[in-house]
């Protein structure tokens, strides 16, 4: 009887699992072509070059201040040496801080944007999900094999076209 119950439950799982559709996308590839992402990258990297180019001018600026101590280190008192050299280690520790608050700010800036773009992605992959009756959507870009299922990356790429060019624009 045991075996009559364990052979009638594989027959069932089998049954289930050839009943599950599988599909997978190539999310990159949908990301790539997205125009409200490459215009959000545009923006990343326009904020990237401002932050650069602010420490920039103020590792030059510290530069200079460590040349001009370097240069009157002979003729300093004590305590004006004391007073410069404090003086190059706050702006240096500034300098730091800025960089930290800089890359604290892109992140943030760069998940506020990509947010709505990732959940427009979600949208296209269930929109044609349901219209093509798939049970699972994999990412084909993290997964370390796959064979068979179908390549829905075209059709969520033309949904999610529709829909960025829909929604993107509210802002």
């Amino acid at each position: 009887m045991k075996k009559v119950v364990v052979v009638f439950s594989l027959l069932l799982s089998l049954t289930t699992f050839a009943q599950t559709k599988v599909a997978h996308v190539n999310t990159q590839k949908l990301l790539d072509t997205l125009p409200s992402r490459k215009e959000a990258m545009k923006q990343l990297s326009a904020f990237e070059q401002k932050g650069a180019a602010e420490l920039k001018e103020m590792e030059e600026e510290l530069q200079k201040i460590y040349s001009k101590y370097m240069a009157d280190q002979a003729t300093l008192t004590p305590v004006m040496k004391q007073y410069e050299e404090e003086r190059i280690q706050k702006k240096s520790q500034a300098i730091q801080q800025r960089e930290q608050e800089l890359q604290q700010l892109m992140q943030k800036m760069g998940n506020e944007m990509n947010e709505p773009i990732l959940k427009r992605v979600q949208k296209a992959v269930e929109h044609i999900a349901t219209a093509k009756k798939v049970n699972y959507v994999i990412d084909e870009t993290t997964t370390l094999y796959f064979k068979g299922g179908q390549d829905i990356t075209n059709e969520v790429m033309v949904e999610l076209l529709r829909l960025d060019a829909v929604e993107a624009p509210k802002k």
